[in-house]
């Protein structure tokens, strides 16, 4: 295994580290965690040199943290440095960041957790926390022992990202960063502006939830034109570990193939290992993802602001990431992500939007077609 500094904490993280989002299972049911091979994959994991785990309140429907805790149980615990997620959404109250935390000490059965997260923030929860005094009680908390170091997750824009960085003295942070997420939520520069701070950056969704694993038919050839034989997942994960900024990859395994291939992949992981040729072909991949996208929307940003408050460029980005990585499934639960007044039902069909976009996109047709596929179910195909 391969280890990398971790902020300005005089440790060092494995390159992996192993994400409790999507552990094996017995049924379709999220709570169904098959926890034998759980244990087996996580353990063998930790053996082979992972010294990261990640876990949080509502992963696999509550029973995610429950099951990380007993498998940390025989001295796997002292053998890695555990994270966890506090519930930011389901706070309405100061006591409750008490009663949150509290709650997890008792569900992982330990008496710390080392590394401690406000859960996917953006700037509406950010503000909410923080006004709410999130800050000082965390202070509070570290000052108990209860956590050791604070950091946070994070799924808005860039300039939020600044904000919350700026924010507070962070340990570290954790970012939606890929090769397709360059500009997307923190992108790279909020990831090298994290790091100039001193901020350890952890690093999620490296493969798109799976759909950079299983590329479109064109981006695939390009990956096997490469001089040098990678699968698509490791092209993924090397471009990551190639940054020097970038702490550790978090992968969500559910099948111990998973952990074996990502093991390899990180044993042969460093910075700086990817050549010139090499970092120019991932930028081919990335631009005919890009190419296969029915809406040439460019988010420019000259459509905006809506009349209606519509968030045009995010709601065809969104539709555009579902034909791209043939994952309409994706695609919608994203779109939930988007606030309910910037979604495309909420068009008026003014046609502003269409008289400032240099593409000539017709704008108000898309938006009824994003409505219909995103939000109603109605096929991609029935839309072209």
């Amino acid at each position: 295994m391969k280890y990398r500094p971790f902020g300005q904490l005089d440790w060092q993280v494995s390159a992996l580290g192993f994400g409790a989002m999507r552990l094996p299972l017995t049924s379709k049911d999220p709570a169904d965690i098959d926890e034998p091979e759980a244990r087996r994959m996580i353990r063998h994991a930790i053996d082979q040199g992972v010294n990261y785990v990640d876990t949080a309140y509502p992963y696999h429907a509550g029973k995610s943290e429950p099951v990380v805790g007993r498998v940390l149980k025989d001295g796997y615990r002292d053998k890695v440095r555990l994270a966890t997620k506090l519930p930011c959404w389901l706070v309405e109250k100061r006591d409750d960041f008490d009663k949150y935390l509290n709650e997890q000490l008792q569900r992982l059965d330990v008496k710390y957790i080392d590394f401690y997260l406000l859960h996917s923030l953006d700037k509406e929860s950010w503000s909410k926390v923080r006004d709410l005094g999130v800050l000082p009680w965390a202070e509070g908390a570290l000052a108990d022992g209860r956590i050791r170091y604070l950091g946070f997750s994070f799924h808005d824009d860039n300039a939020t990202f600044t904000e919350i960085v700026d924010a507070y003295d962070w340990s570290f942070c954790q970012i939606q960063y890929n090769y397709m997420d360059i500009e997307r939520q923190a992108g790279t520069k909020g990831l090298q502006y994290a790091a100039a701070k001193g901020l350890a950056v952890v690093i999620m969704e490296p493969l798109l939830g799976g759909r950079l694993a299983r590329p479109p038919a064109r981006s695939q050839t390009l990956w096997d034109s490469a001089a040098r034989e990678r699968t698509a997942a490791d092209w993924a994960l090397q471009w990551l570990w190639n940054q020097p900024e970038v702490s550790v990859v978090l992968s969500g395994m559910s099948a111990m193939q998973h952990v074996e291939e990502n093991l390899a992949s990180a044993d042969a992981s460093g910075v700086g290992t990817l050549n010139e040729n090499e970092l120019a072909l991932v930028a081919q991949v990335r631009d005919a993802y890009s190419e296969v996208c029915p809406i040439p929307c460019t988010k420019c940003n000259y459509c905006m602001p809506c009349p209606s408050g519509v968030d045009i460029p995010r709601v065809f980005e969104v539709f555009n990431e579902g034909v791209m990585h043939d994952d309409p499934e994706g695609a919608r639960r994203g779109y939930k992500f988007i606030d309910e007044k910037a979604r495309a039902d909420n068009c008026t069909q003014c046609l502003q939007c269409e008289e400032l976009c240099p593409q000539q996109i017709p704008i108000h047709e898309w938006m009824v077609h994003a409505e219909e596929v995103l939000a109603q179910g109605r096929p991609y195909e029935e839309c072209f």
